[in-house]
C-alpha cells in the first residue's frame, strides 16, 4: 500500500505539469519517453531492490502523468467531433486488453502452485518488459493529424522529431508556462468542477475494482481453496467488462439517439447493481480480514459465480463513465486538450488515492455506499454538462465556455 500511495501521490501533483512537458516535446515522444519510465519500473521486479522499488514508483508517477495527458492530446487531435466517440471506445478496449490478457496469463502461469518461485517471478516480468519495450516504440507509429491548421498549432500538437527542434528555448518555455497556466484556470472553471464529481467517481471505482474487490474474494475462506485464485480470475471478467464496453460503446457512438447521458446512465444503474449483489454476497469484513480471511458470511452464502458475475458488471459499468468521460472531454477542450486530460487525470488519481486510504479501515458496506453516494452525483453532474453542451451547440456557440 506504501507502494501505491507513493505512486499516486506524484501522480497526482505531476499531472500540473504534464501538460507542460506535451507542450514542450509534443505528445508522440511525451508517450515514448514515458514508455521507457514504464519498461523501467516492470524491469524492477526481476531483481527488487527496496531503493530500485521506490525510485521507480516516483518515476512511474511521473510518467504516467504525462502518458495519460499526451494520449488523451493526441486522441483529440487525431478526432474530430464526429469520431471522438469511436475512438475513446476504441483505446478504452485496446488499453483494458491489458486486464484480460494479463491476469489470464498468470492464472494460468501460477495455476496450483502455493508458492512463486524467484525462477516463476523472472518469467513473467522479463516477459512483460519486453512486451512494454516493443509497444512503447510502437508509439512512432500513430499518425500526425490531417489537418493543416493543426499542424500549425503550438508545440502540443508538434512531434518532437520535426521542426519543433528549432523553436527557440525561450518559446518552448512560454508555451510550458502557458500550458501550467490553463491547467490552473481550468481546475475552477464551472464546467470542470462539475465533471469532477463524476471523474472523483472513477477514481473511487478504480481503487474498488482494481485494490479492493479482488482482495476481498480472495479473503472469503467459504471459497475454500480456490479463493486466492480467484483474484485473478476476477481480473479477467473485469477486463472482459471493459473490453465488451469501449468496443459496443464505439459502435454506438454513429448513433445519434444513443448519447453520452444515456451511456453514462447505463453505467450507474450496472453499477447500482453491482454493488447490491456484492453487498449480499461478500462478508462486511472482507476488505480489512486477516491474512487468514473471514470465515463470516453476508446475506446469502458466497456465490463464485455471482462474484464473478460482479467482477464484469464492474468493468462494463467503468467502461461507460471512462469512454464518455474521454469523449466529452475531447470535444469540449479540442483546443486545450492537453490541460483537460491533466485536470482529469490529477482529480482521478486524487480520489483514488484517498480511496486506497480508508479501504483499510472502512467495512465493504461503507465502501460500497461512498460509491453510490459519488456515482449518483457524478451521474447528475455530468448530465448537466452534457445538457448545457448540447445547448450551445445547438444555438451556434460551438461548446464555448460555460
Amino acid at each position: 500500500m506504501l507502494r501505491m500511495a507513493v505512486i499516486y501521490g506524484v501522480f497526482s501533483a505531476s499531472n500540473l505539469v504534464a501538460p507542460s512537458v506535451v507542450a514542450v516535446i509534443g505528445p508522440q515522444f511525451s508517450m515514448f519517453i514515458s514508455g521507457l519510465f514504464y519498461s523501467a519500473y516492470i524491469a524492477t521486479f526481476i531483481q527488487p531492490f527496496t531503493w530500485t522499488f521506490y525510485t521507480a514508483s516516483v518515476f512511474i508517477g511521473i510518467a504516467a502523468a504525462v502518458l495519460w495527458t499526451a494520449q488523451g492530446n493526441c486522441l483529440t487531435i487525431n478526432s474530430d467531433e464526429n469520431t471522438i466517440g469511436r475512438n475513446s471506445g476504441i483505446f478504452w478496449a485496446l488499453l483494458q486488453f491489458s486486464l484480460f490478457f494479463g491476469n489470464l496469463f498468470i492464472y494460468f502461469a501460477w495455476k496450483g502452485k502455493s508458492r512463486i518461485s524467484d525462477a516463476d517471478r523472472r518469467t513473467v516480468f522479463i516477459a512483460l518488459t519486453v512486451i512494454s519495450l516493443v509497444g512503447t516504440v510502437l508509439f512512432f507509429l500513430i499518425r500526425k493529424p490531417d489537418s493543416p491548421a493543426s499542424l500549425e498549432e503550438d508545440a502540443i500538437l508538434e512531434d518532437s522529431t520535426n521542426a519543433e527542434i528549432n523553436v527557440p528555448l525561450e518559446n518552448k518555455m512560454l508555451k510550458a508556462l502557458d500550458a501550467f497556466k490553463k491547467s490552473l484556470k481550468l481546475c475552477i472553471t464551472k464546467r470542470m468542477l462539475l465533471l469532477s464529481v463524476s471523474i472523483a467517481y472513477t477514481g473511487l471505482e478504480l481503487t474498488f475494482f482494481s485494490g479492493v474487490y479482488g482482495t476481498c474474494i480472495g479473503s472469503v475462506n467459504r471459497f475454500g481453496a480456490q479463493a486466492k485464485s480467484l483474484i485473478g480470475l476476477s481480473g479477467i471478467f473485469i477486463g472482459l467488462g471493459e473490453i465488451l464496453g469501449g468496443g459496443l460503446f464505439s459502435l454506438l457512438s454513429k448513433k445519434k439517439q444513443c448519447g453520452r447521458n444515456l451511456i453514462v446512465l447505463l453505467g450507474i444503474v450496472i453499477h447500482a447493481l453491482a454493488f447490491y449483489l456484492i453487498f449480499f454476497n461478500i462478508p462486511a469484513d472482507a476488505p480489512i480480514a486477516s491474512s487468514t480471511g473471514t470465515n463470516n458470511k453476508a446475506y446469502m452464502n458466497p456465490s463464485v459465480t455471482l462474484a464473478l458475475f460482479c467482477s464484469f458488471l464492474l468493468g462494463f459499468g467503468d467502461s461507460c463513465f471512462n469512454t464518455q468521460l474521454l469523449s466529452i472531454l475531447g470535444v469540449l477542450y479540442s483546443e486545450d486538450s492537453a490541460p483537460a486530460f491533466a485536470v482529469f487525470k490529477f482529480v482521478q488519481s486524487i480520489s483514488a488515492a484517498v480511496a486506497f486510504f480508508y479501504s483499510n479501515y472502512l467495512l465493504l458496506q461503507w465502501q460500497l455506499l461512498i460509491l453510490v453516494i459519488f456515482g449518483f452525483f457524478g451521474t447528475i453532474s455530468f448530465f448537466i454538462v452534457e445538457w448545457q453542451a448540447v445547448a450551445l451547440s445547438s444555438q451556434g456557440s460551438a461548446y464555448s465556455s460555460i
